[in-house]
């Protein structure tokens, strides 16, 4: 029997239906990770399967005794007292008392009658149990139960509101981006954790590393409609091209058949004389099938307006170092960036990263050595606070900034027009940004950046918020950006999608350079360190140690010169691979094509032959570049 079921379940908050007519199933043991647009419904599925939301219409089943948990997407404001009390308010009444036993028993002073009177409250109901349930995840979450909430990082935060949830051992965990403002150690332990979690976990996250790694099941949310995709996220996507192209045929059949109707109503008096009644109500059910049908969101489309080269040496620091309170958060170090460069920095929270990137936009003075910047430099600045919108303007205001026009690749475009290629309605775009959720907030802030000539792209955390069809838009554009990018984020997916290089900061402040993206870096002995312990041991011993971890383990092999053919070949892979690239993302255009399943199966069984085997060729290129690199 399923622990909960959605029966015809419609939900609105005005407008169209959030949820139209939904109906699935939440089985023991499964990991759902509910996806879609933003504002398409997805945190408010998870608060109707809390119960703290009921539907319009429909029915929502659940299992006798049915226990549900959920963490939310931010923080609540205004908690205090220790991390046990915070935990323990997951509890009601019973945590409330357990907490205050553990204030008076660890005063300075400790008041006996009042523990005395908490002692036998607490007795009284057979309390004890759920004191040791505390005190265990407290220690598998490496969290200090004395330690007091509002001091800790956001990081932290989130864990102990994770314990809190847990507390009550539910049946179903509900997550609502539980990887936001979490460094990578951080999600690779919660990664690590939630996969060995007994019970349900029903979770929304745009980490499609995180996605990948976890999820058994997708429920995807669109237009209203909710559609269950049983397997991992790569048959999901198979799936969804699909249906999104046998979608498409089905409507344009439709629109075929109706137009036709509508030239034969339309015949005049020839036509009335033989009128079938049954046809003209079945063309009118087809004109209300056409009205009442909610076509796809539009796709954002993200373009950077692109000011002249700039010179060849973009920036260099020449042992360029900065300190706090006799404390070098960043110790001096050697790194040039070139025109092209992509670059980016990782780090745990707290390491100095969005230092890191002040110092080399000269935005912090050096406190040992000196930055210098290339000639002709335009610098966009995607900032991590997004101090650069003005609360008191809309997004209109904060894009035009009084003009009506942005010119994007030398073309004018209006602004309300620009600002409908990042999803914003007219509506929007006039509304107070004090309106704009999370992810609209990101995508303005992207219009902003992106109106701006620029040769020089830096981006603090820029893929906060944002959906994961707009990631996957924003990773196409900042590789076709032919400017220099530097970017400072968590999302390991995206690191590896868009970056060249890495400059990594470890916890003794100290920057190393790597070549590639995340995964590159790990294969070359990179990494945070200790990234399957809890996030606050690895902290702690990393700040026991006297000298940071080497770059490459200990038993790496030195590695064998390569022969002068081996050299010639290693040479010539970039330029083999890119051609494979650009073959194969040709293919996957034409076959994304509608007219291309009009051909003969003979041309789709050939076409899509070539596909695999051209996946299979840079699949080979690229093992054999890396084991070349690595000196095999």
């Amino acid at each position: 029997m399923p622990l909960l079921s959605f029966n015809q379940v419609d939900f609105s908050v005005g407008g169209p239906l959030l949820l139209d007519k939904a109906s699935f199933s939440i089985e023991r043991g499964e990991r759902i990770c509910v996806i879609g647009r933003n504002g398409a419904g997805k945190s408010t599925l998870l608060r109707l399967i809390e119960g703290e939301a009921v539907p319009d219409d429909g029915q929502i089943v659940r299992e006798d005794g049915l226990r549900v948990a959920r963490m939310r997407q931010e923080v609540p404001a205004g908690l205090a007292g220790s991390v046990f009390d915070v935990v323990a308010d997951g509890a009601g009444d019973l945590g409330h008392a357990l907490a205050e036993y553990h204030r008076v028993s660890h005063a300075e002073q400790v008041d006996a009658a009042a523990l005395a009177r908490l002692h036998e409250r607490i007795d009284a109901v057979q309390g004890w149990t759920l004191e040791s349930r505390i005190e265990g995840l407290l220690q598998r979450l490496a969290l200090d139960g004395d330690a007091a909430f509002d001091a800790l990082s956001g990081g932290s935060k989130r864990r102990v509101m994770l314990a809190q949830a847990l507390l009550g051992e539910p049946d179903i965990l509900l997550l609502d981006e539980p990887t936001n403002h979490l460094d990578i150690p951080s999600i690779a332990w919660l990664q690590e954790f939630l996969a060995g979690y007994a019970g349900c976990i029903v979770f929304v996250t745009h980490d499609r590393a995180f996605l990948r790694a976890l999820a058994t099941r997708i429920l995807e949310i669109d237009r209203g409609q909710v559609s269950s995709w049983p397997g991992d996220y790569e048959n999901y996507l198979r799936r969804q091209e699909e249906r999104a192209h046998a979608e498409a045929q089905a409507n344009a059949e439709f629109d075929r058949r109706l137009a036709q109707e509508e030239v034969w109503i339309r015949q005049g008096i020839k036509a009335r004389r033989t009128r079938n009644e049954g046809r003209v109500r079945a063309l009118e059910a087809m004109r209300r099938e056409r009205a009442q049908r909610r076509e796809k969101e539009g796709q954002a489309r993200l373009r950077v307006a692109e000011a002249g080269a700039s010179g060849k040496r973009v920036l260099r620091a020449m042992e360029a170092g900065k300190r706090y309170d006799g404390r070098w958060v960043i110790q001096p170090f050697d790194f040039t960036l070139m025109r092209g460069d992509r670059v980016g920095i990782v780090g745990r929270n707290g390491a100095g990263k969005s230092t890191l990137l002040r110092l080399l936009l000269a935005q912090e003075k050096p406190d040992a050595g000196s930055v210098e910047h290339g000639s002709g430099l335009e610098i966009a600045y995607f900032d991590q606070q997004r101090a650069t919108l003005r609360e008191d303007w809309n997004a209109l205001d904060n894009v035009a900034e009084g003009s009506e026009y942005v010119e994007i690749g030398g073309r004018r475009q209006h602004v309300l027009g620009y600002l409908q290629d990042f999803l914003f309605s007219p509506e929007r775009a006039r509304a107070p940004i004090t309106r704009l959720s999370g992810g609209e907030r990101n995508r303005l802030l992207l219009a902003r950046l992106f109106a701006r000539p620029s040769n020089l792209l830096v981006m603090d955390e820029p893929t906060n918020d944002l959906d994961v069809e707009t990631l996957e838009l924003l990773e196409e554009q900042l590789a076709a950006y032919s400017g220099t990018v530097l970017l400072v984020s968590h999302d390991r997916a995206f690191l590896d999608a868009v970056v060249t290089g890495t400059l990594a900061i470890n916890d003794a402040g100290e920057v190393e350079e790597f070549v590639g993206g995340y995964s590159d870096w790990e294969r070359q002995g990179g990494g945070l360190g200790r990234r399957h312990a809890p996030p606050a041991q690895a902290s702690a011993a990393a700040g026991a140690e006297s000298k940071p971890a080497a770059t490459l383990p200990a038993s790496t092999p030195e590695r064998r010169k390569l022969s002068y053919k081996e050299q010639r070949e290693l040479e010539q892979l970039p330029s083999r691979i890119e051609t494979l690239e650009t073959e194969l993302a040709t293919l996957q255009a034409t076959m994304s094509e509608p007219q291309f399943f009009r051909q003969s199966g003979e041309r789709i069984a050939e076409t899509q032959a070539r596909l695999q085997a051209l996946q299979g060729e840079l699949e080979t290129a690229y093992q054999r570049w890396e084991a070349l690199e690595s000196g095999g």
